[in-house]
């Protein structure tokens, strides 16, 4: 009778690690990228490429001659005059075009400044917003997910009943090791 019932928890423990898996599979992957990404935002921006351009004005034109129509030829010679909003002078020097996703500073006294454009990551940005819980029903949805990984993951320690692997054997060892990491990490940082 044991053997049975044994039988009956290795079939459904199975069926339910397999399924719950499929399920979430792409969920899962999103979660791991944008994760990836976002651990890392002191090397890089996860959702935006930020692209600079140093310039130079060969214009000799005095601040006050700076008009909207002057603006729009500068823009014009970088191929950005569609994209014009405003501009105006941040402080006594220092002349600000927004444009489209991007602006250009310029630095009046010497002529130089940048255009700096920003445009969103492709895949990044999408998977980075779904990782932040977006909406009321995206949050239950990941929630939802989390306790199906926290199935799986127990699920997962009796998919291989009769091993070397298994959970008594080998397995232990390493359910042992995967929790001490986060234990240390708790201690020491």
């Amino acid at each position: 009778m044991a053997s049975t019932g044994l039988r009956i928890f290795r079939k459904w423990n199975r069926i339910l690690h397999r399924d719950i898996g499929y399920f979430f599979f792409g969920l899962t992957i999103i979660y791991c990228v944008s994760g990836i990404a976002l651990n890392h935002k002191k090397d890089w921006n996860p959702n935006y490429d930020i692209l600079y351009k140093d310039i130079t004005i060969a214009d000799n034109v005095d601040m006050t001659a700076v008009t909207t129509d002057w603006v729009m030829a500068l823009l014009k010679k970088y191929h950005e005059e569609d994209h014009y909003k405003k501009f105006y002078f941040s402080d006594a020097r220092t002349l600000k075009i927004f444009i489209d996703d991007g602006s250009f500073t310029i630095n009046m006294g010497n002529k130089t400044g940048y255009i700096e454009k920003i445009t969103k990551r492709p895949f990044f940005y999408e998977v980075n917003f779904l990782h932040y819980n977006p909406g009321k029903w995206w949050m239950w949805f990941s929630d939802i997910f989390c306790v199906g990984m926290v199935i799986v993951a127990i699920s997962g320690l009796f998919v291989i009943a009769k091993s070397k692997s298994s959970l008594t054997r080998r397995g232990v060892w390493f359910v042992v090791g995967g929790l001490i990491v986060p234990i240390l990490a708790l201690i020491f940082l």
